[in-house]
């Protein structure tokens, strides 16, 4: 589980500079950088699901 934590987060860290960099280039209501935005919201909700999971297991 913890390496799955890691994975996560790397992407999450990689999905939110590639987040910036997409609404720099195409503005902040373009489609490209609200598609960016969800996916970036759905990894960040599975993060905080698995935190919390580790800590009601321990």
């Amino acid at each position: 589980m913890a390496s799955e934590k890691y994975e996560l987060e790397c992407r999450v860290n990689q999905l939110r500079k590639e987040l910036v960099q997409i609404a720099e280039v195409t503005g902040l209501n373009s489609h490209e950088t609200i598609c960016y935005s969800q996916k970036l919201d759905q990894h960040i909700t599975n993060y905080q699901k698995l935190s919390y999971k580790n800590r009601k297991c321990c």
